[in-house]
């Protein structure tokens, strides 16, 4: 409002002044006017005075602006309640003129100051005061708080949030101000440490609260003095630290704490007990075995570094089982699984103290660290004690599982300084122990990597063997001793190799067994010896000998009935020679194999016999129809026991009715024996010597039906 707003209502105006003074106090009171209107019309609020007639004596600028009058309208003397109507009529005023005076009315009359709120038709929030004049009339204050509620409200709703957040967080909160005093704590807190308000109110220091803490025998243990450093340390950095905390109850929690920027500290308490088992749980699976809850291969490796960075003697074992895939084929995986889980546990107890480590690399292979054994001697006997109780039977039940164990040892720092070599060197001590007939160990010696090397140069000149088929078969014939008559012949597989010469079947069998060779090896002598046999006279027999691999392998018998199919030859006509090793196995693929080849008419025969582990409980299982007596018996006939044992087959076989057959036939007086006691068929090279195909079919044609003179 102008300064004439002012003007026009002062007293000033109307006085008369007489005397010399008068000028000067005119003067005086216009400058005192103009500081008035100065000051009425620079204040942050709208003001309006009315007198006792209730008009208008003076409003300033503010007044006019906060309800948006016409400045040329609201001039003083205007009625208080012609003020309201303007407002009504440029719609300003939320209500009718009538309505707005009844509302304010009362606030007038009022003796006393008095301070009431209203909203404008645009939503505006006016804060108005009166105070009444001791001349009558009043002063009245209008405030544009529009902003102010506005930012009450929003404050208002954000501590609605930051409480909603409080009570509704998964985490419990600490908040301490500047001075170290606890401002906020939310009931979450008060869950996690089970507590109540009491025992930890807002304005306890820090120290407070974790000697409460220590008082009340929350934590497993606690450091008070640590704890204050570590949250110093944090806010002196102006970084989160975390760390975690166990609870005497065997909870673990999270702790962070997070710096605020207005000085001060939050903390964060987090139930982690769960997550850190599974995280523990989850290393520990990554570093163990999960069959047998052995340090696995990883975790092995970094206990073997460490101690090698250590410089610590050491004597590295690794370990394979004997038969153990026998037994799994034979009792199945679960069988499989308890024994390693068994052999682990005795593994366990082979070592002298904790410090040892005995891990599982997978399968059935094993690997021990000793530290600093007194010498090779040390090592040994922990070799003898690991073979002696890994060779005691496996009671699962009311069966007994038999295995064995081979033994290689290496040596730091002798055998090797770093991880690779010595592992490597225990390995190659492993392959020594398990071709000398297993269930043994060896030390690494220097020579053993030559022998490494020369069987992988086997391997691999078996497999170029193959592709270039450089295998032939040779036959040895079948004599019926009674008759004389050749009844048949066996086929004996040779290898001759450019570079090797002739290669014995006892060198390069079992390998081609150990990686898979024999089965396309097998499949090619067994189509090769029944194409053979189909031009010999009739009823000639072909006996072909069989790995257990081959077996196993359960394609067997589509083998022997291609063949078949592929020579001509019936099927009455082919013997299949196994091995002990393959009635060891009572799989179904085994036994069901074996009985399928029967039904179509082949005939099976068991070769070696009496140098197993119990023949007889294996004819017992599975009746066959030969029974080959090993050629170390014949050698050694003259000898009363083994003769005795020889003529008992012999018995044994006429009893089951079951054919016979003598290997290793040399001499006359070796037939004669056998003849007198009753054997049936004779193989040796007293009846003739293995020959190539051609000559065996001139053999057997001149031969065929003739008896043996004598």
């Amino acid at each position: 409002m102008s300064v004439a707003h002012v003007k026009a209502g002062s007293p000033v105006r109307g006085r008369r002044a007489e005397g010399v003074g008068l000028p000067r106090i005119e003067d005086e009171l216009r400058k005192q006017n103009d500081r008035f209107s100065a000051a009425v019309e620079n204040m942050s609020h709208g003001l309006c005075m009315f007198d006792a007639d209730e008009r208008m004596i003076i409003c300033n600028g503010n007044y006019i602006s906060i309800f948006c009058l016409n400045a040329e309208i609201v001039q003083p003397g205007i009625r208080f309640f012609d003020i309201l109507q303007h407002s009504v009529d440029i719609g300003v005023a939320s209500h009718s003129a009538e309505e707005l005076y009844a509302i304010r009315k009362p606030y007038i009359d009022r003796a006393k100051p008095s301070t009431y709120e209203e909203t404008l038709s645009d939503g505006r929030i006016i804060n108005i005061s009166h105070r009444p004049l001791a001349s009558g009339g009043w002063v009245s204050i209008y405030e544009d708080i529009t902003e102010q509620r506005r930012a009450e409200q929003e404050l208002k709703e954000q501590h609605r949030r930051f409480d909603a957040a409080l009570a509704n967080m998964s985490q419990g909160l600490l908040m301490y101000d500047a001075d170290g005093r606890l401002i906020v704590r939310n009931e979450r807190f008060l869950e996690l440490y089970h507590v109540t308000p009491a025992d930890f109110p807002l304005g306890m220091s820090h120290r407070d609260a974790l000697e409460q803490l220590a008082r009340l025998g929350i934590y497993a243990e606690i450091d008070i003095d640590g704890e204050i450093s570590k949250t110093a340390a944090c806010l002196q950095a102006g970084e989160m630290r975390s760390t975690y905390r166990h609870l005497a109850d065997g909870r673990t929690l999270l702790v962070v704490r997070q710096p605020m920027s207005g000085g001060g500290w939050v903390a964060t308490f987090d139930d982690v007990t769960e997550r850190r088992r599974v995280e523990e749980r989850m290393t520990h699976l990554a570093h163990h075995d999960t069959l047998t809850n052995l340090p696995n291969r990883s975790m092995f490796r970094e206990r073997l570094d460490q101690a090698l960075g250590e410089a610590t003697d050491l004597a590295i074992f690794s370990l394979d089982l004997d038969r153990f895939k026998a037994v799994n084929d034979t009792w199945g995986h679960p069988a499989g699984d308890w024994l390693l889980k068994c052999v682990a546990e005795r593994l366990q107890r082979c070592l002298r103290n904790e410090t040892d480590v005995v891990a599982r690399f997978g399968g059935d292979e094993f690997v021990i660290i000793q530290f600093n054994p007194k010498g090779a001697g040390d090592a040994e006997k922990l070799a003898k004690r690991i073979v002696d109780i890994i060779g005691k039977p496996f009671r699962d039940k009311s069966r007994d599982m038999h295995v064995g164990i081979s033994v290689g040892i290496a040596l730091s720092p002798d055998d090797g300084r770093d991880a690779d070599t010595l592992l490597k060197n225990a390995d190659m001590a492993l392959y020594r122990a398990k071709s000398e007939g297993r269930n043994v160990y060896r030390f690494f010696e220097p020579g053993m990597d030559a022998m490494v090397r020369a069987r992988r140069a086997l391997e691999t000149d078996l497999e170029a063997a193959l592709r270039r088929r450089e295998f032939e078969l040779d036959f040895q014939p079948i004599m019926n001793i009674a008759s004389g008559e050749i009844v048949g012949a066996e086929a004996l597989m040779r290898w001759h190799s450019p570079a090797r010469g002739l290669v014995p079947p006892d060198d390069f069998i079992p390998v081609a067994e150990e990686i898979g060779l024999i089965v396309p090896l097998g499949e090619w002598a067994l189509r090769k010896a029944c194409t053979v046999a189909a031009g010999w006279p009739h009823g000639l027999r072909i006996a072909v000998n069989v790995s257990a691999v081959q077996i196993k392998s359960g394609t067997f018998a589509r083998s022997v009935i291609s063949a078949l199919a592929f020579s001509g030859v019936p099927a009455n006509r082919l013997e299949l020679e196994i091995t002990e090793t393959v009635l060891m196995d009572e799989s179904d693929t085994v036994l069901k194999t074996l009985r399928q080849l029967r039904d179509l008419g082949v005939r099976i025969a068991l070769d070696d016999f009496g140098i197993g582990y119990s023949s007889l409980g294996y004819l017992r299982r599975f009746p066959v129809d030969k029974i080959k007596i090993d050629r170390s018996f014949i050698r050694d006939i003259d000898n009363r026991d083994t003769a005795a044992i020889v003529r008992t087959v012999i018995g044994l076989g006429a009893q089951l009715g079951t054919t016979v057959t003598a290997e290793g036939v040399e001499t006359e007086a070796q037939l004669e024996f056998l003849r007198k006691e009753g054997c049936v068929e004779a193989q040796g090279y007293l009846i003739g010597i293995p020959s190539k195909a051609a000559d065996i079919a001139r053999l057997l044609e001149s031969r065929a039906g003739i008896r043996q003179s004598g």
